[in-house]
């Protein structure tokens, strides 16, 4: 039987070359029909959810547990480990092959398993047990220390040593397409003696990837970088949505905390780790050399093309105003995890590692407003004469992700959010 990931492969459904979702990708996600169905477990395939609780019980699915894709969230799939993760991408590839006749010629079963995404409902892929925030661009990190402290020494000391990270919250991460309400909070401008409470004025994005665990580490021990990897299911697109003057106010001395906890953004498709193995590539060379717990051996990076456009309600058509790339960042997800559970600390099915803002080393690389307008003193052209600092009630951003094959990408999908005002 060919590889999922074989260049090679076709389906019996018709996928456009520029599709997100060929036979070689196989994201997973939660969706439900138009016609009441309750959410349950499927797989993109182009244009198409293929229904995993249909394929289950006519017998054509079988992952050792019955009705684990009859769940709302795919935790109880992602518990049963690497092998069955593996086995059940096989198993679908080979039922959407171009030369396999059980689905292809199967007319009500395809009309049962297949629904038009179109008519699809989706749903936050996952009961996020977790959620951490990393901070792991070196490009973004500089930028941030250029403006903010020191600009001969913007990194601090700790940056080249370990990856910084801080505890978010899992309460309010949210599917794509979900309306993001401007955060409130205190703010003190330079020039006040006192803070206010009131809505957010400096409001951005972050440009990041989630990574999705799928399986438990024990509360007390540390992984090793084989260890690590395996436990990665998948991953998602990821916004990391931040209100910067109230962070301004409130970071020192314990970090983000209301500025970072109103809402986080995911796509609606987990694209699993074994799907983007071909796209593997080594990482920024890290010097000094990380303590011996952090070195790693493999290509922990992904060489993914992202994309964020913007769109206000005056424009017709979205502004790209951010094109970098995931293999950018310096500490990788794998070293994330790591040191995640270095000091003992448990790890869940269902954790979400977010990777910290990505850009690049060029302008048009970078992965905040913060960066693109330079802390609002650049303030981004856009047509009708607009102009934009931070985002605007009515802004809508949204954020693209793929890895380009050999005649095929595999694809993300979008994660998309609007923003609507304080009340």
């Amino acid at each position: 039987m060919p590889h999922p990931n074989d260049p090679s492969l076709r389906s019996f459904i018709d996928i456009d070359l520029a599709s997100d979702f060929p036979i070689q990708n196989l994201p997973y996600g939660v969706f439900s029909a138009k016609d009441g169905l309750a959410p349950r477990v499927g797989v993109a395939i182009g244009n198409y959810v293929l229904d995993l609780r249909e394929l289950e019980q006519d017998g054509r699915l079988d992952v050792g547990e019955l009705g684990v894709f009859a769940a709302p969230m795919l935790n109880p799939f992602m518990a049963l480990g690497p092998k069955v993760w593996s086995r059940t991408r096989a198993r679908i590839s080979e039922l959407l092959r171009h030369d396999n006749p059980e689905l292809r010629d199967n007319a009500e079963l395809r009309q049962r398993a297949l629904v038009p995404m179109a008519d699809a409902k989706l749903f936050l892929p996952l009961a996020v047990a977790g959620y951490t925030d990393f901070y792991s661009s070196k490009e973004h990190a500089t930028n941030v220390g250029t403006m903010f402290r020191d600009k001969a020494n913007p990194l601090l000391p700790n940056w080249l040593h370990i990856p910084i990270g801080y505890n978010g919250r899992s309460s309010t991460v949210v599917v794509s397409g979900t309306k993001v309400r401007r955060p409130r909070g205190q703010l003190k401008p330079p020039n006040a003696e006192l803070p206010s409470f009131g809505p957010c004025k400096r409001l951005d994005f972050e440009l990041e990837m989630g990574v999705v665990i799928g399986q438990p580490s024990p509360m007390g021990e540390m992984l090793t970088e084989s260890q690590a990897e395996e436990m990665i299911f998948g991953f998602v697109l990821l916004n990391d949505w931040s209100a910067r003057d109230i962070q301004q106010w409130e970071y020192v001395p314990l970090g983000p905390f209301q500025a970072k906890a109103f809402a986080t953004s995911i796509s609606p498709w987990i694209v699993t780790r074994e799907a983007l193995e071909p796209f593997r590539v080594h990482g920024p060379a890290q010097d000094p050399t990380p303590l011996p717990y952090l070195r790693q051996a493999g290509a922990n990076n992904y060489d993914m093309a992202l994309d964020v456009d913007l769109r206000t309600p005056q424009m017709n058509e979205p502004q790209n105003i951010c094109r970098t790339n995931f293999k950018y960042m310096y500490w990788s997800s794998v070293q994330q995890l790591v040191h995640h559970a270095s000091s003992g600390c448990a790890m869940n099915v269902g954790d979400l590692l977010g990777s910290g803002t990505i850009s690049g080393p060029d302008k048009q690389e970078r992965g905040s407003l913060l960066e693109i307008s330079w802390n609002g003193s650049e303030p981004i052209e856009l047509p009708g004469g607009e102009k934009r600092t931070f985002l605007e009630d009515g802004d809508s951003l949204t954020m693209r992700g793929w890895c380009q094959g050999n005649g095929y990408r595999v694809g993300f999908g979008e994660v998309e959010g609007t923003i609507t005002p304080a009340v």
